[in-house]
């Protein structure tokens, strides 16, 4: 498949590097030169000097060609004149557009994105999903990664494993037998720099990431396992006061216990914020400044929530929280070399906005029915929620750690209003809705699982 991307920031080079590695023919169009020198070497893929919404620009990086072209300059408006172009002059099939303020999005204009209006096929939204995802964390504390599936009745989370975690040296397949009320299912092992599907009799070690399929219900019970000093979040603290700082804080104040207080530098926002929040308390000041985080009350914080849009200026303010007493700390982190630094500066959790939107487009390019996508330590495994058609190889399947493929882990099947945790007596029936983890060398053969045929590519 040829892919167009239009913008070669840290979107569009997550996308592109998760792209190529899957062997798509990759072409990326951005002004600066040196960023698009850059990529090229990088990742070896083509690369355009030029405005992307420029129809020449366009012409030259053969958008009649492309079977896919992606927005995802730093500007909305040109995302969307982009789309517009490719589909009026190119005829680009599948057209997909980064769209970051909220007010496009607003359910009132709902046919700005349509047939009848802008021709785009899929709205990124990296703020909206941005929220979401700490929303998810802060209500599952102690987690590397949450994600849900079978429409939020099954979570994804991923813990890191310390010494004296009850799993460790614990067969997999037996983690049942040991907590026999709680559904919950191993499905991935990460272990250094790799991730893999487990078998029925291997073991987790100290300094493992596990991630963990759990029933929603049972998610708080889960998290206690592997948090045993877990005690309810009640003071918040969030840096930056942007959309997402905003959608975060008027969510939050809606739950009588949590107290919020929202830190912002631009004088502008903090206003704007406040006219905005209900409870919320606005503190206008700099993030880094220990004088503001003492009027935000950090020392006391259960949670602080560190979402400036500099880096390097979130994982200072963390580590200064942790400093103050904070009891947990969240970062959100673009750069997957500053990420790595995150244990030795005390932050609890980091998230990288760019998994997240890497994981939506790569949900619209999975072949087969594929309800959801979450990629997993850049690309190295995925779970996807997908459809089983009658024409699968895996219907009358079992779905017990050793019944699967090498590489693929079961996780759990929505069978029309319940939730089955994979194991040996499940067997697969038409129409099931099955989360998988699988290892990223494992896409093609997953995709089958839920083509009508499975041996057409």
């Amino acid at each position: 498949m040829h892919v167009l991307i239009c913008g070669a920031g840290r979107v569009g080079q997550g996308i592109a590097r998760r792209l190529a590695r899957e062997k798509h023919e990759i072409t990326i169009i951005d002004e600066n030169a040196d960023l698009v020198d850059q990529v090229s070497i990088d990742l070896d893929v083509r690369g355009i000097v030029g405005h992307a919404a420029h129809p020449d620009v366009l012409k030259r990086a053969r958008a009649a060609d492309c079977e896919m072209i992606i927005a995802v300059t730093h500007f909305d408006e040109i995302n969307m004149v982009i789309c517009q172009i490719a589909h009026t002059v190119f005829s680009v099939p599948f057209k997909i557009a980064r769209v970051r303020d909220r007010s496009y999005l607003d359910p009132a204009w709902k046919n700005i994105f349509s047939r009848e209006g802008l021709p785009i096929d899929m709205v990124i939204s990296p703020e909206a999903e941005v929220g979401d995802a700490i929303l998810q964390r802060f209500r599952t504390p102690g987690t590397i990664m949450s994600a849900a599936f079978a429409g939020g009745k099954l979570k994804l989370l991923g813990f890191e494993l310390g010494a004296d975690n009850p799993l460790i040296d614990l067969p997999v397949d037996q983690m049942r037998g040991v907590f026999p009320d709680l559904s919950a299912r191993i499905i991935g092992i990460g272990r250094g720099a790799e991730i893999r599907a487990p078998r029925g009799r291997d073991v987790l070690k100290p300094g493992d990431r596990a991630y963990i399929a759990v029933l929603d219900t049972h998610a708080e019970r889960l998290t206690s396992i592997f948090n045993r000093d877990q005690s309810r979040l009640d003071h918040v603290v969030i840096i930056g006061g942007g959309n997402v700082g905003l959608h975060v804080a008027k969510v939050l104040e809606k739950e009588s216990h949590i107290r919020v207080r929202l830190i912002e530098r631009s004088a502008e926002r903090a206003n704007k914020a406040v006219a905005q929040v209900k409870r919320s308390i606005v503190i206008q000041g700099d993030g880094l400044n220990p004088d503001i985080l003492a009027e935000g009350g950090v020392d006391r914080a259960d949670f602080v929530i560190a979402i400036t849009d500099d880096d390097k200026t979130n994982l200072l303010i963390s580590n200064l929280a942790k400093r103050a007493g904070a009891k947990r700390a969240l970062a959100l982190i673009n750069a997957p070399e500053l990420a790595s630094l995150a244990a030795d500066m005390r932050v609890d959790t980091v998230l990288d906005p760019r998994a997240l939107t890497v994981s939506q487009v790569l949900l619209r390019m999975r072949r087969g029915r594929i309800l959801g996508l979450q990629s997993l330590e850049d690309g190295l495994a995925e779970v996807a929620e997908g459809v089983t058609l009658e024409s699968s190889s895996l219907i009358g399947k079992p779905l017990g750690y050793d019944d699967m493929p090498e590489g693929v882990t079961a996780a759990a099947v929505l069978r029309g209003n319940q939730i089955l945790m994979a194991d040996s007596d499940v067997i697969v029936r038409p129409e099931d809705h099955l989360v998988i983890f699988y290892e990223a060398e494992m896409v093609r053969s997953v995709e089958k699982f839920f083509r009508v045929n499975p041996d057409y590519f």
